[in-house]
């Protein structure tokens, strides 16, 4: 089997972190410098030469974000991928997605992704982690699917985890994961995490995790909302209707947060839409909705709340689109108070935290 580098990107000298447009700089430079200095990386992955690889990605790939990690692993469908990943960081998932969406026609020799697959061949791996050898096939699982929950908490036991520190067991469990599932699976379907130095009760071998990923997942394969009550930070009633399951994994480019603002005359004592106005707030997001229809490689709609007189809808756009355009065109035919649209770049989601699954 073709041998497994990882490396986090140093930063270098002290370059800050990269907004978006410089980050599109970045990305295009690596392409640049990718096919001048594909010849030397192609000698090296033939001879295993890991180190040169180091010398040679490491700087290349930190000049597009100092916190973007890499590796070259088997490919599927090449002999070798190239794997640059924002390594769970939502606020970095975007960037990771533009350069693989940048990257050149895949070859018999190089693919690329954005965040690591699932390896078949997991479980005959064996890492050297803080000194010791970390045999897959040793790992052991409790699992545990909170009820009405969309995820599978989990509890990783291996007999090196009593040797190693908080931070290097919690590195190897997820390195675990993501060769065992694939990157975006664990962020779709796994919850908490826990590496634990004792086996924990009605524990199951590694080998068994994506068949019961897989049967969770099963459930969920048609689109739901659900309809939430809560209260306001003043302590107002409120009533949310969220896209459920709503993961930002599932959008890797929609990084671009459209709250639109629609204030209403008609509620009732707790402040929440009746009458006419919940009739107009209907219409609104039926035209909204056929709007994003014909947007759906652009945009979606993740949740909308209402409370206190106001309904805010949370539309989840790729900035190079025109989302922002049609939403600011909508507005214009509102006619209870002055509507008001927001752009933002919200990578990870933060202004539907609540709502995430």
């Amino acid at each position: 089997m073709a041998p497994v580098w990882e490396y986090r990107a140093m930063r270098l000298f002290g370059r800050k972190d990269a907004q978006e447009d410089e980050a599109g700089d970045g990305i295009a430079e690596f392409w640049t410098w990718w096919q001048e200095t594909r010849p030397r990386l192609d000698s090296m992955v033939a001879g295993g030469a890991a180190e040169g690889l180091e010398e040679l990605l490491a700087p290349a790939v930190a000049a597009i974000h100092s916190d973007l990690v890499w590796e070259v692993a088997p490919g599927r469908n090449a002999a070798h991928a190239l794997v640059v990943t924002a390594a769970g960081d939502a606020e970095l998932r975007s960037l990771a997605h533009r350069w693989a969406k940048a990257a050149p026609e895949s070859d018999m020799l190089w693919e690329f992704h954005p965040s690591r697959r699932a390896n078949p061949q997991a479980l005959e791996l064996t890492l050297d982690v803080g000194g010791y050898e970390f045999a897959l096939d040793k790992l052991m699982f409790g699992l545990r699917v909170p009820r009405d929950q969309s995820r599978v908490d989990v509890s990783a036991y291996h007999p090196i985890f009593g040797e190693l520190d908080d931070e290097t067991r919690l590195e190897a469990t997820l390195l675990a994961l993501d060769w065992l599932l694939g990157e975006d699976d664990v962020a779709r379907w796994v919850g908490e995490i826990t590496p634990a130095t004792f086996q924990p009760i009605d524990a199951v071998a590694a080998v068994h995790l994506p068949a019961v990923v897989a049967d969770l997942a099963s459930n969920y394969g048609e689109e739901e909302w659900v309809l939430l009550e809560g209260q306001t930070g003043s302590g107002a009633p409120l009533v949310a209707t969220a896209r459920h399951p709503l993961r930002p994994v599932d959008y890797p480019l929609f990084d671009q947060h459209i709250a639109i603002t629609l204030p209403y005359a008609h509620r009732d004592e707790n402040g929440l839409p009746v009458g006419d106005s919940l009739t107009a707030l209907r219409g609104f997001e039926e035209r909204l909705a056929a709007r994003l229809l014909k947007l759906r490689d652009d945009a979606v709609l993740a949740a909308h709340l209402s409370a206190e007189g106001h309904r805010i809808i949370h539309v989840y756009a790729d900035p190079t689109g025109d989302a922002a355009i049609h939403a600011k065109e909508l507005i214009v035919s509102w006619e209870e108070g002055e509507p008001r649209v927001d752009v933002a770049t919200d990578p990870s989601w933060s202004a539907v935290l609540a709502f995430l699954s």
